[in-house]
C-alpha cells in the first residue's frame, strides 16, 4: 500500500515519515479518513497511527463514523467500566444497524483490546475514549434518555417517555415517520426538543460528582441531541436533496466539539483522532460531493 507522499507503507515504522509531519504538540485534530468503508488496510493502518498519537502524543479519544449509543457501549469497554462487556468482541457484535460490519470486525476488535489495556494503568481522568459521531439511532437514543433518567431522576422522566410514544405509532420505522410527515403538518419535533431542554435544564445537578456522573450526563446528553438532529434528519430525508448531508454533518461536527470541551475540562489539552469517510473529512471537492461546494 502506497502512502499520500509516494513512499511505501508496509511496517509500522514506515509511518515514521508522517509522525514527523505531523510534529508539533499543538495539533488538535488529526482526520483519518478512508476511500471505501470495511476496507482491512485502511482499518489497520489508521489503527497504527492511533495507537502511536495515543501513546506517544497523549491523544484523548477516538471519535468514528459511527452510531453515538453502539459505541458508547465501547467506551465503556475501553474504560473498564463495570458490567460493560466481557470482551471487545462480544461489545462490537452488539452494533445493531446496518452495515454491523464497518465496526464489527478483528481489526477493530484488536484496537479495542490494545484500547482497554492502555487504560488500565491510568487515572479515570485520562482515560482515553472511543465515541460515535453519527445521527442516525433516533429510537435507540431516546430509550438511553429514558433509561439515564430512571436512574437520576424518575420525576424528570415525563417528557422523555412522551418524546417516545409520539414516535410509536410508526413502529420504530424511520421511513413510515419520514412519510407521515411530508403528508400530515405534525411532527414529533417540539417533543425531542422538549426533552433537550429539560435535561439540559438540569445539567449541573446531574454532572456536580466527579468524571463518572460527567461523562454519564454527555451520554444522556448527546442522545437527547442526536434524537433531535435524528427527527429532523429523517422529516427532511423524504424531501430529498441537500439538507440531510448538511443535518448530517453538521451534527458530526458539534459532536466532535463537545467531546473537545468534555476533555478540556479534564486537562485543558484534549486530542481527537477521527475515522471516516473521505466525503466527511477530507476536501470534498475532490469527492462526488463536489457539486454541492
Amino acid at each position: 500500500m502506497k502512502g499520500e507522499l509516494g513512499y511505501k507503507l508496509e511496517k509500522s515504522t514506515d509511518l515514521n515519515r508522517l509522525f514527523e509531519l505531523i510534529g508539533k504538540d499543538n495539533v488538535k485534530y488529526i482526520l483519518l479518513g478512508e476511500a471505501s468503508h470495511g476496507t482491512s488496510e485502511f482499518y489497520n493502518w489508521r489503527s497504527e497511527i492511533s495507537k502511536h498519537l495515543i501513546r506517544e502524543k497523549g491523544f484523548s479519544f477516538i471519535a468514528v463514523e459511527g452510531d453515538w449509543p453502539d459505541c458508547y457501549n465501547v467506551n465503556r469497554y475501553v474504560k473498564g467500566i463495570p458490567d460493560s462487556g466481557g470482551s471487545a468482541y462480544d461489545v462490537l457484535y452488539s452494533f445493531n444497524r446496518w452495515p454491523t460490519w464497518m465496526w464489527a470486525n478483528k481489526e477493530i476488535v484488536d484496537l479495542i483490546e490494545w484500547l482497554r489495556k492502555h487504560n488500565e494503568k491510568l487515572p479515570e481522568d485520562q482515560k482515553v475514549g472511543f465515541y460515535g459521531l453519527d445521527v442516525y439511532s433516533l429510537w435507540e437514543s431516546m430509550e438511553s434518555v429514558i433509561k439515564y433518567l430512571q436512574k437520576v431522576d424518575p420525576q424528570a422522566i415525563r417528557t422523555a417517555i412522551e418524546a417516545y410514544r409520539c414516535f410509536e405509532p410508526y413502529g420504530k420505522s424511520v421511513e413510515d415517520y419520514a412519510r407521515a410527515t411530508a403528508f400530515v403538518p405534525e411532527s414529533c419535533e417540539d417533543e425531542v426538543i422538549d426533552m433537550l431542554i429539560q435535561l439540559k435544564s438540569k445539567a449541573n445537578q446531574y454532572k456536580s460528582d466527579g468524571v463518572g456522573r460527567r461523562e454519564a450526563y454527555l451520554n444522556a446528553e448527546q442522545n437527547a441531541i442526536v434524537s433531535k438532529n435524528a427527527e429532523l434528519y429523517y422529516r427532511k430525508m423524504i424531501q430529498g436533496g441537500t439538507d440531510t448531508w448538511n443535518i448530517r454533518d453538521s451534527h458530526m461536527m458539534d459532536t466532535l466539539k463537545r467531546l473537545m470541551e468534555f476533555y478540556d475540562k479534564d486537562n485543558d489539552d484534549a486530542k481527537s483522532i477521527v475515522w471516516a469517510h473521505n466525503t466527511h473529512i477530507g476536501d470534498a471537492r475532490q469527492t462526488d460531493m463536489a457539486g454541492l461546494c
